[in-house]
């Protein structure tokens, strides 16, 4: 794993500053604190730090062809390498390493931007083409490697994280308050915004090309969800374990010491069930836990540890998470609202005392229906029968009539929305149906909208006919899981330079994900049925049957006790108050049914919370 950064100059007569290439790299260094390397060539410049895992000598960044032309930084594993190297041998390319950065270099020179095809694995890589002066960067196809870039006319910089852009000077440091909208509703900065005006990411499957002072992006890959109802559900759970079994055994591949993290989830399960097949030494597994009973799952981890006769690791942990959280904003770059990185700090912490590698469970929630929010309540269910007139120009108006804290007030307003309209709202935590009551008349006089719903909109309209949990699964696989979780697997894990390797985010798995009936995604109130029918074969049936759980932490209860003059300092301080971007009396309003036990808000305050210091850390 590594971090990478470059800077190309419009003027072919403007070179690229030496110390200061090799100050982005110092920037993002707990990426790859292994190796540094910069290569300068006039007005271009690239430059890696690198976490060695495979070749572990041979690998230095950045790296050439035969002739010098074509020059690589790469971020990432491929993990059929190996076969692509034996191909392209035999088509007459030679090779000076046994590294999978040399395979993408010659798969560029036979096929170009279409190089991303033939790769399997995550990536984040950037090639400079002399000959054709041509820079191409491109990531994976489900956003688990980040990649940053700013353009502005004169000079293309980018980097694995924004830290390592906002080196450059000149490069302003200024909020894009557009993007700082869609933080409050989602949770995070949704790609291609960043939370940073000019500084964008490349969103995942896509790559982009910069040539003569221009810049195009493409998108190369997407799940196509074309169920088959032919097969038999005995068809789908062997295939399943099939390609499952075959992703695991293609994760294994390094040179250094790997292991797994174990959530008591099915998931984190099921992937060391799987290494356990293709390994001789037992698994080293990794699980935290807390004193909070009701969010401690250490007792699941066990079960799975003691089936598997793995090296388990734990560690129970009382997070100091007021200092700790100082330290994921400044990792982080943007505002970042998910509360479970604090513990996935800790399980990668605890895992980089033993290993360089660590296997995760996550992405079966997104690809196998594992989301409660894939579920319409009864009360949904039951409203579908009201006639959409009804719904529309009686109910709808209605509902935003009523004062949200008016018992009540939520249902009505969701049940009178449309199909599309609830979809917004689940994603939107409910509060979009009066989103103009939420931000400073200042603000809305700065930017065009302060309505959340276009980027869900635009998701909904490519699976137009498709099944509700299709489409649901779509946006998320689209915005929630590159957005937030896998954001928050590779901030964490970097920052103690841990590589973390997602199997079941093999592209082949999703593609089979997309194959699979709904029905057998979802069996009436039983979320991710498939996958549950494959961890009976594996998994501890208390497990398979225990309600979804999460890696979560008691903030409801922390904002109101031991956080309580930090939040109210943070949300209704002055010093936050004076930016002008909400409604004080939202504020106010929100804070005290939040301490006086009248709402949960906590998801809500922690969102300011995260965001007040971000401008702290990043922009005062």
């Amino acid at each position: 794993m590594c971090g990478i950064a470059g800077i190309v100059n419009v003027d072919s007569d403007h070179a690229v500053d030496y110390g200061l290439l090799e100050q982005m790299c110092s920037a993002i260094r707990h990426r790859g604190p292994d190796d540094l390397g910069i290569w300068v060539n006039g007005s271009v410049g690239i430059g890696m730090t690198r976490l060695s895992v495979i070749d572990v000598s041979a690998g230095h960044q950045p790296m050439h062809n035969e002739d010098k032309t074509l020059w690589i930084v790469f971020n990432g594993e491929i993990y059929n390498y190996r076969e692509l190297r034996e191909g392209l041998i035999t088509r007459g390319h030679r090779f000076l390493t046994n590294t999978d950065t040399e395979v993408i270099l010659h798969l560029y020179e036979d096929h170009k931007e279409d190089c991303v095809q033939h790769l399997r694995g995550m990536f984040a890589f950037a090639i400079w083409n002399i000959k054709d002066q041509e820079l191409f960067i491109a990531r994976d196809r489900l956003g688990i490697k980040p990649l940053y870039y700013f353009f502005d006319g004169k000079r293309f910089v980018f980097g694995s994280e924004a830290k390592a852009v906002l080196q450059c000077p000149d490069i302003p440091r200024e909020p894009y308050a557009p993007a700082l909208v869609n933080y409050f509703f989602y949770g995070y900065v949704p790609d291609p915004q960043t939370s940073f005006s000019g500084l964008s990411k490349l969103p995942a499957a896509h790559y982009l090309t910069y040539r003569a002072g221009k810049v195009l992006t493409r998108r190369y890959w997407d799940v196509q969800y074309n169920s088959d109802t032919v097969h038999s559900e005995e068809y789908y759970i062997e295939r399943l374990i099939e390609i499952l079994d075959e992703s695991v055994r293609i994760h294994l591949v390094s040179d250094v010491p790997l292991g797994a993290f174990l959530s008591g989830g099915i998931d984190s399960g099921l992937v060391v069930a799987l290494m356990s097949r293709h390994v001789t030494e037992p698994v080293k597994t990794f699980s935290i836990g807390f004193a909070e009973q009701a969010y401690d799952e250490l007792p699941y981890a066990r079960k799975v540890a003691q089936r598997y006769q793995t090296d388990h690791h734990e560690e129970i942990v009382n997070p100091d998470a007021e200092s700790l959280i100082k330290d994921l904003v400044r990792q982080f770059d943007e505002p970042f609202a998910d509360s479970s990185a604090i513990p996935t700090y800790y399980v990668s912490r605890l895992a980089r005392k033993h290993v360089k590698v660590a296997l995760s469970g996550d992405g079966g929630d997104e690809l196998f229906g594992g989301y409660t929010h894939y579920l319409d309540g009864a009360v949904v269910r039951y409203s579908r029968w009201i006639p959409k007139p009804v719904r529309q120009h009686l109910l709808f108006p209605l509902s935003k009539r009523l004062p949200d804290m008016f018992p009540g007030a939520n249902t009505l307003r969701h049940i009178s929305c449309s199909e599309e309209q609830r979809i917004v709202r689940k994603y939107t935590r409910h509060l979009s149906t009066f989103h103009e009551q939420i931000f400073s008349p200042e603000l809305t006089e700065r930017i065009t909208t302060t309505d959340p719903s276009p980027l869900i909109h635009d998701l909904l309209r490519t699976t137009q006919g498709k099944h509700q949990l299709t489409r649901l699964q779509h946006i998320d696989l689209n915005t929630y899981l590159p957005g937030d979780i896998l954001t928050k697997v590779d901030r964490t894990s970097m920052l103690v330079s841990l590589e973390a390797r997602v199997p079941i985010l093999d592209h082949r798995v999703a593609e089979f994900a997309g194959t699979i009936p709904p029905a057998l995604q979802m069996r009436g109130l039983t979320t991710k049925y498939l996958l549950r029918k494959v961890a009976e074969r594996f998994l501890p049936k208390e497990l398979i049957d225990r309600p979804k759980h999460g890696f979560a932490l008691p903030i409801q209860h922390w904002t109101k006790r031991e956080w309580h003059d930090l939040s109210h300092e943070l949300i209704l301080g002055q010093r936050a108050l004076a930016r002008g971007n909400y409604n004080v009396d939202f504020l106010r309003r929100i804070y005290l049914e939040h301490t006086w036990g009248r709402r949960n808000h906590a998801h809500t305050l922690w969102t300011l919370m995260m965001l007040e210091l971000w401008y702290r850390e990043k922009i005062d």
